[in-house]
Formats: C-alpha cells, structure tokens, sequence
C-alpha cells in the first residue's frame, strides 16, 4: 500500500479574513501543519492552490457584471502571484512533494483538475508513484475536498477524508458534502 495526503487549497483568500474566507480555515493550516509534524505516515504528500488568471473572468467562474451567486459564480480569489493565493501562513508546506495549481483560467475544484509545477496531471503522478490509497483534508468541505475526493475514488483511489482537518462553508452544506461523499465510497474518519 502506497498512501498519499492530499490538501485542498489551504490559502489565504480561504482563511478567515480572505476575499472567501471560511470560518475554522485558519485552525486547518494549524491542525495539518500539526498533523504532518506529528504522527502523519505518508508516502507522499500533494497540495493544491486556485491560482486563476487576473486579467480575465476564469470562464465565468468569477462574478463581473453580476453579484456572485456563491454555487457557480464567485468574488475575485487566489489570484495568482498575489497574497490571497499564497499557503496560509499557519500551513508549513516544507513536507509537500507535489504542488497543484488549478483554475487557470477556468473554473476548477478537484486537484485533479489542475496541473504541478511542471505540467503533469495529479492522477498520472499518483500513478507513477504507486499510490493507492490517499486521504483528503483542506479548504473547503463542500466545494474542493468534495471535488478532490470524488475524483479520487473516481480514478479508483481509496480514499478516506479526515474530518478533523477540514472546514467548510456552512454547515449544512459540509455536512451534505460529507454524506455524499460517503455514498461515493469515501471513508469517512
């Protein structure tokens, strides 16, 4: 068995006080830093980051003309090279293997819809890498865990998602993410 940890977005525009700031996303970059200098055993670790374009809508995914619907339309976030893109200060990402950067330009919410460093597709780096089993923490429950784990199980990883070290936007809705995500097959710990 091959394991990695896969992070969601642990960035400053999705921490509290960020353009999209989601309550408990600070304690998260604390509890993974944590985590990872603690009793975490992966092979491998991956984190990703929104890193869209700032000179265009990120076909559509950023409100212009329009108030944000917050489903489908969002305000401008993480735009890349700026500090809300940037890993929250609290979030130590010296055990990080990989980097992902997504929605260049386009709306995206699993890591595996973005790209590394050097242009490879996260499921072919796992791949390569021999992982089978990933477990998924990060930013935000019901959006870019959600996205990243069901693509994960999708790509027939097993996957389980650590509850303690995620947040989300509201409650209801994280809580829906989660049991969705279970009837996909993720475990839940």
């Amino acid at each position: 068995m091959v394991t990695a940890l896969l992070i969601a977005d642990v960035q400053n525009d999705f921490t509290e006080g960020g353009a999209l700031g989601v309550t408990g996303g600070a304690a998260v970059a604390r509890r993974v830093t944590e985590y990872l200098a603690g009793e975490a055993d992966y092979d491998f670790v991956v984190a990703s980051r929104d890193w869209h374009d700032s000179d265009n809508d990120n076909g559509g995914h950023f409100a212009t003309a329009d108030a944000p619907d917050f489903e489908n339309t969002w305000p401008v976030h993480c735009v890349a090279g700026t500090e809300g893109a940037q890993y929250h200060p609290d979030f130590v990402a010296d055990a990080v293997d990989i980097h992902v950067r997504k929605g260049q330009g386009i709306p995206a919410y699993s890591m595996f819809e973005g790209s590394t460093d050097d242009g490879s597709a996260l499921v072919n780096v796992l791949r390569a890498w021999g992982v089978t089993d990933v477990d998924v923490a990060g930013i935000a429950t019901d959006y870019c865990v959600r996205a990243s784990a069901l693509d994960a199980v999708a790509a027939g990883f097993r996957v389980r998602l650590l509850t303690d070290l995620i947040a989300g936007i509201s409650p209801e809705t994280s809580a829906a993410a989660i049991d969705e995500m279970a009837d996909f097959g993720v475990t839940v710990v």
